[in-house]
């Protein structure tokens, strides 16, 4: 599996040597991927979970579960998860990728799994409490978790204990798990967080805003925008310094989530997805040394009755580029479509892939669209092996390869609970579409469904999608 082969190598540490090697070695296909479960918000007292799926097409346990690692508290909202190390590392033959970190977005609280004991049936190794947070990092509502070339892990934050906005991060030792304390220096922090990549060549790190927490926590409500509830930010750190460098505007209300660098660690520029404005951004560094953003797609908004607004954006929730940097995928959640982008061009990507499995505005609901500069007809229901999906596609994983795109339906909870109320009582899904790596296209493999209302603890919410070996999102090449 990734892990055996990756210690083959000899004096190396974990992963690839490089982004290509990853996407062309010798390595077999991913045969299990871990799915954080979640149980907050949908009426049943259960706590969340760490899902291991498998995605062998030859094994008898295809599109099942076949080991759940329960949480040992209630109401913590698992959300993303990172390694303890990772591709950074790959020159440290003593670092092993043998860890999961599981920060919880809503409790505060931080698991370590063992995953390297057993792949198949992994198990709690530490829980790092929400005290530690708050007290030694002045800090909250963990998000995105990176592993560092020194072996350190790095936790962004969405707050601070209160819930009111602080874009800050949590740096963990490698070894023992503990709290070392926070990352950022200095004085200036940015106003609220969410997800960041780093890219030591050009002593950058970029983090994104969602919107401050007490407001987000509990749905999303119209009447918080134009309030400066919502991010608009690409926040700029000095790498060596840590220290907060610049700050660039994508927009009102733009809530910049997910952010990428090409993988490629020469590369001096990447894309961010905008959540409500719908916009997928290039960020990149000028002659100048700074850095600067500019608008390469916009996903209109559809015109609708029936919906919260009258207005409907694409929701644009999830984003990766695949290893080779040719290719870029993102999800629009409520408008129900899979994107794949051609990025051999960067300042103007090109649609060549598109899928709807899912969505608000699927014929016969309650939404009618009245106008749409994309679409002529609002798109069929999907089903799949006789089952409505409930949800619109959220989170996005490619295969090493770049073959095999997965998605699962789940957002966030509250927010899952208020635009699809179907998700909670019917439980999310992972499914799997095919990609066409020479001209590109996506279609959908009708042969895989992984069903999450049939848990049996009851349906629950199935989010990020990580592999054994290191995937897209995860790794990063310094």
């Amino acid at each position: 599996f990734f892990l055996l082969n990756a210690e083959k190598c000899g004096a190396c540490g974990p992963g690839f040597a490089s982004p290509l090697d990853a996407m062309k070695g010798k390595c077999p296909r991913e045969e299990i991927v871990y799915v954080p479960c979640i149980y907050r918000n949908t009426g049943r007292k259960k706590p969340d979970f760490l899902a291991t799926v498998d995605v062998n097409p030859k094994s008898p346990h295809y599109c099942q579960v076949i080991h759940r690692l329960a949480m040992p508290n209630l109401g913590d909202e698992l959300h993303h998860s990172g390694w303890n190390a990772c591709s950074s590392c790959f020159g440290d033959a003593t670092k092993k990728r043998n860890r999961l970190i599981l920060p919880s977005l809503i409790s505060s609280r931080i698991y370590v799994v063992d995953v390297g004991t057993d792949l198949r049936a992994p198990r709690l190794f530490k829980v790092v409490n929400p005290e530690d947070v708050f007290w030694k990092c002045n800090l909250g509502y963990p998000h995105t978790s990176h592993c560092l070339g020194s072996g350190e892990i790095m936790i962004s934050t969405l707050g601070d204990p209160a819930g009111s906005g602080k874009g800050g991060f949590i740096l963990l030792d490698g070894e023992t798990f503990e709290i070392k304390g926070n990352w950022e220096k200095g004085d200036k922090v940015p106003p609220m967080g969410y997800d960041f990549w780093y890219q030591p060549r050009h002593n950058v790190l970029i983090s994104t805003e969602w919107g401050i927490p007490k407001c987000l926590g509990y749905g999303f409500d119209p009447n918080d925008l134009k309030k400066g509830r919502y991010g608009r930010r690409l926040n700029v750190w000095d790498w060596t310094t840590h220290t907060y460098v610049q700050a660039i505007d994508v927009g009102e209300d733009a809530a910049p989530l997910e952010i990428r660098f090409l993988h490629n660690p020469d590369a001096a520029e990447g894309f961010v997805g905008c959540t409500i404005s719908s916009a997928i951004h290039r960020f990149y560094k000028t002659e100048r040394g700074d850095w600067a953003a500019e608008k390469v797609i916009q996903v209109p908004s559809k015109k609708v009755e029936g919906w919260l607004l009258p207005e409907m954006p694409g929701f644009i929730t999830d984003i990766l580029i695949s290893l080779d940097d040719r290719f870029l995928y993102f999800s629009n959640w409520l408008h129900g479509d899979i994107r794949q982008y051609d990025i051999s061009n960067t300042r103007q990507p090109k649609l060549v892939g598109q899928v709807f499995v899912g969505g608000s505005i699927a014929k016969g609901g309650p939404v009618t669209v009245c106008g749409d500069e994309e679409l002529q007809s609002q798109p069929d229901p999907f089903f799949i092996k006789g089952k409505r999906v409930p949800g619109g596609p959220q989170m996005i994983q490619l295969s090493l390869d770049g073959k095999r795109l997965y998605v699962t339906t789940s957002l966030y909870s509250a927010w899952d609970r208020q635009f699809y109320p179907e998700l909670p009582r019917d439980g999310s899904v992972m499914l799997q579409l095919d990609v066409d790596t020479e001209q590109g296209g996506l279609t959908v493999n009708r042969s895989f469904l992984v069903d999450f209302g049939k848990e049996p603890d009851g349906p629950c919410l199935a989010h990020e999608i990580r592999y054994p070996g290191g995937d897209c999102t995860s790794d990063i090449w310094v």
